[in-house]
């Protein structure tokens, strides 16, 4: 009988292979509750930082842009002029 189910297990494929390392389950109670808020708080934290990085990126690049394009007319209209 020992062999049988030497057997059988070594024919399955691990649990830990199947299961998703990332999944989280969570129950009713207060403490899973708090957690999860906490997880939620600290991701919309991050979100919220992380559009404000790229919001300042955002206008570094359209100040640059702008740069450019005066640059850019400043050298077209002396090109015009002779």
């Amino acid at each position: 009988m020992l062999a049988t189910i030497a057997a059988r297990s070594a024919v399955r494929a691990p649990r830990a292979a199947v299961t998703p390392v990332a999944a989280r389950f969570y129950t009713d109670n207060a403490f899973n509750k708090k957690e999860k808020a906490h997880e939620d708080q600290y991701a919309r934290q991050h979100e919220k930082e992380q559009l404000e990085k790229l919001r300042k990126q955002i206008a570094q690049k359209q100040a640059e842009l702008e740069q450019l394009q005066k640059e850019h007319d400043e050298l077209h209209s002396s090109a015009k002029k002779q």
